[in-house]
């Protein structure tokens, strides 16, 4: 009797992006089916845009998965030490090895290295991951609730932190290196300002930060310096991403992105195909954030499953709907943007935002949970880009 291979297809990296491209490839409709392997250096499911929550206590920001991921996905708790292109496996940091027919990289984003202010790796408190967000919750259970924390960093990020410890009743400063929420329009901003305000947020915008101590913080504007105290300094100022490309051999972009076509296949290998924060298509990426995981996933899992199939993938296509930013548990602001994520000058505000937001946090959940029940299911509303649009970043702060 003959039998046919199930041809393999390795997932690295268990973020929004990666489990979403993966419950789309198990269910590729091709015989044989592919062996599907989710790797993921957690044994859970990280909740990233809740992260915030987490570090204050005011909210979870972890599911088992097998509330998120399908049946058909194998997950293997470990992480790629680096990828044997030529071989087609990967290298796992606990020993073992696995081979694939097509690789999705998934490996999402970090917070920017901490080396960049000096001070920061042995002071500040990054926040973006997991075991960073750890350890910024057990810092804050240390200090007295009045301690003043200082947060480093004017983008969305920082601004929910900020407002997260304020709403919780902390002393907290924002120091922003330009203006507050560089990626809103202005009634947004002013939203948000005076939002941040309202909840006593201190707001230094275009302050450039010197250094971090162990209790201070050293900033200053134009000609003017100050040491100003800080308890506990969280640095939230940009993302970076994970070295495994290029470590790997793969062509990458200035802040390490796999590089790829517009179908998210790698310019180097066309069995390796990226999806997410650590990806750019034509050397173009789009903002890290969510919003494009949540596209770039399924997409990349279609383009596997053509390939699987022997048909051509399509190009990418995204559209972004705006930016929802929470401003502690009783407010938040919704940026409505065009599809290439430019804000329009409109903004909703208050506890209508806060629903929306809340909405759209449950809702990640419940989309990656129906594509795993029903791979293939979520719908794209996004028209294929133009190669040489330019990207829109999410501005560090």
């Amino acid at each position: 009797m003959k039998t046919t291979r199930r041809p393999r297809v390795v997932v690295l990296g268990g973020g929004y992006a990666g489990t979403m491209a993966a419950n789309r490839i198990a269910g590729a409709g091709t015989e044989p089916a592919p062996d599907v392997v989710l790797v993921n250096p957690r044994p859970r499911f990280v909740h990233r845009i809740r992260l915030h929550q987490w570090a204050t206590g005011t909210g979870e920001a972890e599911h088992d998965f097998d509330q998120v991921l399908g049946p058909d996905v194998r997950l293997v708790v470990d992480s790629a030490a680096r990828i044997d292109v030529a071989g087609g496996r990967v290298e796992l940091a606990g020993g073992d090895t696995l081979d694939y027919d097509q690789l999705v990289y998934a490996v999402g984003s970090t917070a920017l290295s901490a080396n960049t202010i000096p001070g920061a790796e042995e002071h500040g408190y990054p926040i973006g991951e997991w075991e960073a967000a750890e350890r910024l919750r057990a810092r804050l259970a240390e200090v007295a609730e009045d301690a003043s924390i200082t947060v480093i960093g004017g983008g969305l990020t920082g601004i929910e932190m900020a407002a997260e410890l304020a709403d919780a009743g902390r002393s907290v400063r924002l120091v922003c290196r330009g203006v507050l929420a560089p990626s809103f329009g202005n009634r947004s901003r002013r939203i948000a300002r005076r939002r941040l305000t309202k909840l006593g947020v201190e707001i230094l915008e275009n302050h450039r930060v010197h250094s971090i101590g162990a209790d201070t913080v050293t900033v200053s504007a134009g000609e003017s310096t100050a040491i100003l105290p800080s308890a506990t300094t969280v640095v939230a100022t940009g993302f970076g991403t994970p070295d495994l490309a290029a470590k790997s051999g793969l062509t990458i972009d200035a802040i390490g992105r796999l590089v790829t076509d517009e179908t998210l296949t790698s310019v180097d290998d066309p069995r390796i195909v990226g999806a997410g924060d650590s990806v750019a298509p034509s050397g173009q990426s789009f903002r890290m954030s969510c919003q494009a995981a949540n596209q770039l996933g399924p997409h990349a899992g279609d383009t596997v499953r053509a390939r699987l199939a022997g048909t051509q993938p399509k190009p990418v296509a995204l559209a972004f709907l705006g930016q929802c930013t929470s401003l502690g548990r009783h407010a938040a602001v919704v940026q409505p943007t065009r599809r290439d994520d430019t804000p329009v000058e409109a903004a909703i505000s208050g506890r209508t935002a806060a629903a929306i937001k809340e909405l759209v946090c449950r809702s990640v959940i419940l989309g990656l949970r129906f594509e795993g029940r029903h791979p293939g299911a979520t719908p794209s509303f996004g028209r294929p880009r133009d190669a040489a649009e330019p990207a829109r970043l999410e501005a560090a702060g």
